[in-house]
């Protein structure tokens, strides 16, 4: 495993990281194979793992912590979202100080530690002054709750906007964000990447196999297999993806993996970790041959004639709007 800066800050995450957004809580089975799947990730040399308040009603934090609980705190990264609701309350949700203050507390006490290495703001509030937003995740660092924070999907003027705020109000920095980024999903390619290369931060995206149509696991003109995401996600983000442009690409990538001796998973992680500015891919695993297989990304450099193929087969174009 290899390690990258968050950003220009000091903190060092694996290349590869595993988030809890799909851990399975659901059976003790289940249970029993999330374990051994955070305890395999652990031994590969991860180090960084991902979760949120929200994730199966707060559950998957409280089982996150206590699977940390068997390692010593200084050897992890543990980091965890707030915005989405929590309750039936009025204020049990968003970026207000009163919901983080409390949500922080609770995610500590789930996790089973005294401080965040990262803290992340899951979608901006519309409903919440930025100032209060910002001034309270400062209020954070400087209570020694939160190590580093940062923001995930947020657009270019709202990530901007909150950077000039943090320096007009002399608060504590903004260290990260957690975008969607993978071969099918570059939006930050555009502009979020060179806003965060100007001010240092660190890139730490989710999604990086496009829900599991970078797994290879779907085929065109193939069965969706069976107990594959696509057969149960609720918000079926997987099946909308798996259209006849993306599937004749999947193809395409495929041939390529296999002339690496490699996979399509393992060749989509190491394509994202091309640009030095991401720090580390929030990966998801239901058991941990699939971590097995993802950390083997870690380090892969990709010749300059494979990426010329990869850009080929994308195709992606840009959003450029010529000016003048």
């Amino acid at each position: 495993m290899r390690y990258r800066n968050l950003g220009k800050w000091g903190l060092k995450v694996s290349e590869i990281a595993l988030g809890s957004w799909m851990t399975d809580v659901q059976s003790a089975e289940a249970v029993e194979t999330a374990k051994a799947s955070v305890r395999r990730a652990y031994d590969l040399g991860v180090n960084f793992f991902d979760c949120a308040d929200a994730y199966s009603g707060g559950q998957a934090e409280v089982f996150l912590g206590k699977i940390l609980k068997e390692f010593d705190r200084s050897s992890f990264v543990v980091s965890s979202k707030v915005f989405f609701p929590t309750g039936n309350g009025a204020n049990d949700r968003g970026l207000s100080r009163k919901h983080m203050i409390e949500q922080i507390d609770k995610s500590l006490k789930n996790l089973q530690v005294d401080y965040l290495d990262m803290y992340f703001c899951h979608r901006y509030d519309e409903s919440t002054p930025l100032e209060e937003t910002l001034q309270t995740l400062s209020d954070l660092v400087a209570q020694g709750k939160v190590l580093y924070y940062g923001v995930s999907e947020w657009s270019p003027v709202q990530l901007t906007e909150a950077l000039y705020l943090i320096k007009e109000m002399g608060l504590r920095p903004m260290s990260v964000i957690q975008p969607q980024y993978n071969m099918m999903d570059r939006y930050i390619e555009d502009e979020i990447i060179g806003i965060c290369q100007k001010h240092g931060l660190g890139i730490v995206p989710f999604s990086p196999l496009a829900q599991g149509l970078l797994t290879g696991k779907y085929r065109k003109g193939r069965a969706i297999p069976e107990g594959s995401r696509a057969t149960h996600q609720a918000d079926k983000q997987i099946n909308n993806l798996l259209t006849d442009e993306n599937l004749n690409k999947v193809e395409e990538l495929n041939e390529i993996a296999e002339s690496l001796n490699t996979n399509l998973s393992v060749l989509a992680l190491a394509w994202a970790l091309r640009n030095p500015q991401i720090s580390s891919l929030i990966t998801g695993a239901s058991r941990p041959e699939q971590i097995e297989n993802n950390v083997a990304a870690s380090g892969l450099e990709l010749p300059e004639e494979v990426l010329e193929k990869i850009e080929r087969i994308l195709d992606y174009k840009p959003f450029v709007r010529r000016i003048g």
